[in-house]
């Protein structure tokens, strides 16, 4: 497969079959598809159509009936290849008694960060999807919309060169749908590919470069988003505001000119410009919201090629994170001085080594068990000869018998 795709179908074909393996369902049906590096790639059609079903033979949750599928060049279900793929599912399956910073803490390690860069890339994330002032709120309260940013956030936490996105508005206010689009754009900008996968055709329309209409699971139609709308037979004029006088001259002499059918309209804007208006209007007025913030930059570590360039005492430049992080730790342990040793204790207690409890417990977590010093036993102290007692008296004669029996009962 050439570099330029990231995706390749070619004949894909997805049969669901019954309990006696008898085909039932023929979601994907011999499909001809690529994306290439560097665009923003739609893929339409109405619920149903094997829009999902397609992504899911992309990224190797189900295996096709036929055909043949390459991403980067490698089948689906190489394991070398996640670590460059970020994915947002059409339903948020997120921990909803972890708020919004534990959520991007546990996908972080998933994908073997060290503390440093995560700590950094989650306080990029929550800034840029406009969650960092309720990221200690639970997920179980956030709204819908709310839960789509932070699986946003989720789906870049491991820095991808293929973002796939599956619905990504789905449950959004008007604001966050026109952030979301924005921030496809700027990814874009800054090198990503992504594959979005959505029905909602105006948001496809502004952010992509190409897309494919799937129906009945074949696709029936693509092509880049001009080529796919331009319309041969009409041109459209457009001119400042007119008066009526001027309107009908214009009409008075295209007719002359042999143009039949000219229609003057005045112009309008589209609903989601005005209600951006409005919102932002409001928001300067300083009108405080409970929901989530505006998004911000692009978070940095996407469009940095050194993710630790700037910090003291590391220079930017070409190169991997492990050679940064190999250079952070050289920096913490050189020329660091050794601590004087102590006076050994004189007392046979200090000769006990001391428990090493904790440290079993902590070697079992992190998998580093290591063998404890052998425990030593002090001798035990030379056991004291009792000193003779006497023999005990015996009872006097006149012993009253019967109270002995009753306090033997």
């Amino acid at each position: 497969m050439p570099d330029e795709y990231y995706i390749q179908c070619l004949k894909l074909t997805k049969v669901f079959k019954d309990f006696w393996l008898r085909d039932r369902v023929r979601a994907v049906d011999a499909i001809d598809l690529d994306v290439r590096r560097g665009e923003v790639f739609g893929l339409l059609g109405p619920n149903g159509s094997g829009k999902s079903t397609t992504i899911k033979m992309v990224l190797g949750l189900l295996h096709p009936t036929s055909g043949r599928i390459a991403v980067f060049g490698k089948p689906p279900r190489d394991v070398s290849i996640k670590e460059q793929i970020g994915y947002l599912p059409e339903e948020s399956y997120l921990y909803r008694f972890l708020n919004a910073r534990e959520t991007l803490e546990y996908y972080g390690k998933l994908f073997h960060q060290d503390r440093r860069k995560r700590q950094r890339r989650i306080d990029m994330l929550l800034e840029m999807v406009g969650l960092d002032q309720v990221q200690r709120r639970p997920i179980g309260e956030y709204s819908k919309g709310m839960q789509r940013r932070i699986g946003l956030a989720q789906a870049l936490i491991n820095d991808p060169k293929l973002l796939i996105l599956d619905e990504p508005t789905t449950g959004m206010d008007p604001i966050g749908t026109k952030q979301i689009k924005d921030l496809i754009l700027r990814l874009k900008d800054a090198g990503k590919t992504v594959l979005l996968c959505s029905h909602l055709l105006a948001d496809v329309e502004d952010v992509t470069d190409r897309c494919a209409i799937m129906f009945g699971g074949k696709v029936r139609q693509a092509g880049t988003i001009d080529e796919l709308l331009v319309k041969e037979d009409e041109t459209m004029i457009s001119t400042p505001a007119l008066s009526e006088e001027d309107e009908a001259r214009l009409v008075a002499a295209m007719e002359s000119a042999g143009v039949a059918d000219v229609t003057v309209r005045r112009g309008r804007q589209r609903l989601e410009s005005l209600f951006l208006d409005i919102v932002d209007e409001a928001q300067r007025a300083g009108l405080a919201t409970a929901g989530a913030g505006n998004a911000g930059q692009v978070a940095a570590f996407l469009t940095e090629e050194n993710e630790f360039a700037g910090v003291s005492g590391i220079e930017s430049g070409p190169g991997d994170d492990a050679d940064a992080g190999e250079a952070v730790i050289e920096s913490l342990v050189t020329e660091t001085p050794m601590p004087a040793a102590k006076p050994a204790a004189t007392t046979a207690a200090a000769s006990e080594p001391p428990s090493t409890d904790t440290d079993d417990v902590i070697g079992n977590l992190t998998g580093e068990s290591k063998p404890a010093p052998p425990r030593t036993t002090p001798a035990p102290p030379p056991r004291a000869e009792p000193a003779p007692t006497a023999p005990a008296a015996p009872p006097p004669d006149d012993a009253d018998g019967s109270v002995i029996d009753d306090l033997l009962k």
